[in-house]
């Protein structure tokens, strides 16, 4: 009931260009729709981050993937199969996405997401949805919702019920960068 109920209200959020405070496969994060600059902008503020900082994006499954990246390099595909936990590969050539979701090189972040409520609300979005953590710029990132500051909770538009409780320390995800010509680079372990 309440899972049924976070995907309605986040939906509504997310389609007003508003900001969710959501739990993802890795971390709590800040998300909004990548599409909408306005609604991106907003997470930047909240977070008190730079614009020349990129952002990660959600999508829920390689269909998704493809909309919004020029062209996916083959080694790519080989990672996603293979790797049994989340994983964020950065793809050269990121298109269909707000200003500031893309770093200077044009380059994107984007996780194929693996949780169960953030697939049922990218599904019904069908839209990727940014996921940056709950915290401000420079502050450690919190492994579960009590470790969430209240600046944080209470500047989102909606934030989700479901796994609140769970208490389970959870970190961000490998970040692997791609290059068309099958060259990767580990950025983050």
């Amino acid at each position: 009931m309440i899972f049924d109920e976070d995907i309605r209200n986040s939906l509504k959020a997310l389609k007003a260009g508003g900001v969710i405070l959501y739990p993802t496969d890795t971390v709590w994060g800040l998300g909004c729709d990548a599409t909408n600059s306005q609604a991106v902008e907003k997470v930047f503020s909240i977070k008190f981050r730079t614009e020349n900082k990129s952002l990660i994006i959600l999508v829920d499954g390689i269909p998704m993937l493809e909309r919004y990246v020029r062209e996916v390099p083959a080694i790519a595909f080989e990672l996603i199969e293979v790797s049994d936990t989340p994983l964020t590969i950065i793809y050269p050539k990121a298109r269909n996405l707000a200003a500031g979701i893309a770093a200077k090189d044009g380059s994107v972040a984007i996780r194929i997401c693996s949780d169960i409520f953030c697939n049922e609300l990218i599904g019904r979005f069908r839209k990727p949805i940014v996921s940056t953590s709950a915290n401000i710029s420079g502050d450690p990132a919190p492994s579960n919702f009590g470790e969430i500051s209240q600046s944080i909770i209470g500047a989102a538009d909606y934030t989700v019920f479901y796994n609140r409780e769970d208490r389970q320390k959870r970190g961000a995800s490998p970040v692997i960068k791609v290059e068309i010509n099958g060259g990767i680079k580990v950025i983050r372990k």
